[in-house]
């Protein structure tokens, strides 16, 4: 979803011809899987960084036209609303310093980005929902100025016969609401890290992808307010579900199916299954034909891009045009800090990458019905969860991590071959993270307990220690 489209009005026949493209690529595809034409490179790590412009009372700036024009960086590119934006980096082969470089060149990008917000009477804030947002900030008017979101806000709404989209979230509070466009999806912002993998390995490194994201969320969580209700520790996750709320049925083999999902199962031979699946399953939502070379698959990837798995397959292409394979894992929210943000990528790329090269395979030791229930239980309870893991081990989640999972990662980031100290200094953050109980979600609600604050005092006195780069363990209350 980040190549725009030409138009946001499509006719029967634009469905048509776009379903045939998407039929030839996927066979293409296809045979590609079959005579394995998929780079064997070493693995390599990047991501996406959603972050939020706000005014100095903390409020939504929806300024992100001048700002990205006065940034003028490729690396900083617009979201869904006009007071986000997104930061991307360079990728790197997981090896060495890796983590440190992109923490280095992400730090080095946020900081000219802040100061050009700056001039604009705005500061950037990285964080999964904003506290301060309120309902009445996700409008039309407020939408970035892209085809492609108009587009989709359209095709949203015409598959939903104009029904308004419903919003119901129980954790701590309720919220219900009923919203009239997908602007509800720009109050989730995520860190989305991408790992491209070797074709021998794909498919079990995908289903550890799917095992590791309880753990990971519970871990991460930095979103428990939304509106002013207290909700769940990642609020994103239904947040995002239901703002982008879509089944269908059309096919009867596949039941019903949701563009917002953890998925259906483990693959059993290769990610094509989910292709095939985006094929079978899922209506075309933007039917965008374009005279793309049909050898870089553009509707079968556009498709993709509109199906938004929490664990989602990725096809993309080399400098000499050779396609590979990545894991795109979309569970961890933005921030708290930059330096919590690589601790995360550090659990994520050093978990997946031992536990799906472990033997016996993981997923003969767990289903994925207990896979996905683990996961809605983490988004819901965080660090206070108790999940069912391996051969039916029911745990917490913090004993979890810290008796098993971190040891774990930090074998993977070695077996990698990424640098030893660098690993251990990222993972230890993870660790006193848990150890102290204190993610962010736990330390917005601390906080406000502490001091009976208001949303606004929350998210100043977020963004000041946000500032001093510090973990969020180590964030005074």
């Amino acid at each position: 979803m980040g190549t725009e489209v030409n138009s946001s009005h499509y006719s029967h026949h634009d469905f048509q011809r776009f379903q045939q493209r998407l039929r030839d690529e996927t066979l293409q595809l296809a045979e590609w899987f079959e005579t394995r034409q998929f780079s064997e490179s070493a693995p390599v790590g990047g991501y996406e960084l959603e972050a939020w412009l706000i005014d100095s009372n903390a409020r939504p700036a929806p300024v992100n036209d001048r700002f990205l024009e006065m940034c003028d960086d490729a690396l900083v590119v617009p979201e869904l609303a006009k007071f986000n934006v997104e930061f991307n980096g360079h990728p790197q082969v997981l090896a060495d310093d890796a983590l440190k470089v992109m923490e280095d060149e992400l730090a080095a990008t946020w900081r000219r980005s802040d100061t050009v917000a700056a001039r604009l009477g705005a500061a950037l804030l990285m964080i999964g929902t904003l506290p301060t947002a309120r309902e009445g900030d996700l409008h039309l008017g407020n939408m970035s100025n892209m085809t492609r979101y108009r587009a989709l806000n359209e095709q949203v709404l015409r598959l939903r016969h104009g029904r308004p989209l419903s919003l119901d979230i129980r954790g701590k509070r309720r919220l219900r609401i009923a919203h009239r466009d997908v602007m509800l999806e720009s109050a989730a912002t995520s860190f989305q890290l991408h790992m491209q993998v070797e074709p021998r390995l794909a498919a079990r490194l995908y289903n550890a992808a799917h095992i590791v994201s309880a753990p990971i969320v519970a871990a991460c969580a930095n979103s428990p307010y939304l509106f002013g209700s207290d909700l769940w520790d990642e609020t994103r996750v239904p947040l995002f579900e239901q703002a982008v709320a879509l089944t269908s049925a059309a096919v009867s083999h596949c039941g019903t199916v949701s563009r917002v999902t953890f998925g259906s199962g483990y693959v059993k031979e290769s990610m094509f299954e989910c292709y095939q699946e985006n094929l079978d399953c899922y209506p075309v939502l933007l039917p965008d034909c374009n005279d793309e070379d049909p050898a870089t698959l553009p509707h079968l990837r556009l498709h993709n891009g509109t199906i938004w798995r929490w664990n989602r397959p990725l096809i993309g292409f080399d400098d000499q045009r050779r396609p590979h394979l990545r894991i795109e894992h979309r569970v961890v929210p933005a921030g708290p800090s930059i330096t919590d943000t690589f601790a995360n990528a550090a659990l994520f790329f050093g978990l997946v990458y031992m536990i799906g090269r472990n033997e016996p395979a993981a997923e003969s030791r767990i289903e994925f019905t207990t896979v996905r229930e683990n996961f809605y239980t983490a988004a819901r309870l965080g660090l206070r969860a108790r999940i069912v893991w391996l051969d039916g081990k029911r745990l917490s989640i913090r004993t979890l991590l810290r008796d098993h999972l971190i040891p774990l990662a930090r074998e993977g980031l070695a077996q990698l071959g990424l640098d030893r100290a660098q690993a251990d200094h990222y993972l230890q953050i993870v660790d006193r993270r848990v150890a102290t109980n204190r993610n962010g979600a736990a330390w917005q609600r601390a906080y406000v307990a502490k001091h009976h604050a208001d949303m606004q005092e929350l998210t100043l006195a977020y963004m000041e220690r946000q500032h001093s780069g510090a973990p969020v363990h180590e964030w005074s209350l």
